[in-house]
């Protein structure tokens, strides 16, 4: 029996961007969590506008983000205002995560023990 792997997927892209690098991180984090492993999302930097996207039903990729809503442990509170996402990424029901400084922690996932994948 194989180890549980400890996955953090960190989404950069925004959605006006390439949004197949999108796809790839939803993808690669469904596929880590249907597997049983220990996964989170986080959505960071310019990849908060993808989640403000994603999270719209009319969105191709609405489906993929509601599969795997579990393991979204939000977006970076400081870069969705930035960016001015943050009443859409609220709206959608999504924590807004501010742990370092009122910034995500890149560095608390790893203290995690994850493995960090970018996208």
């Amino acid at each position: 029996m194989s180890e549980q792997n400890k996955i953090a997927v960190v989404i950069y892209e925004p959605a006006s961007g390439d949004t197949a690098r999108i796809y790839r991180g939803l993808k690669t984090a469904a596929e880590f969590a249907n597997a049983g492993d220990d996964v989170v999302v986080l959505f960071d930097g310019s990849g908060v506008e993808a989640l403000a996207a994603v999270s719209d039903p009319g969105n191709p990729m609405n489906g993929l983000i509601d599969g795997i809503r579990p393991t979204v442990i939000g977006a970076c509170k400081f870069c969705a205002i930035s960016h001015k996402v943050r009443d859409d990424i609220e709206r959608a029901g999504w924590p807004l995560v501010a742990s370092n400084g009122g910034e995500a922690s890149i560095r608390d996932l790893v203290n995690d023990g994850r493995q960090v994948l970018t996208y």
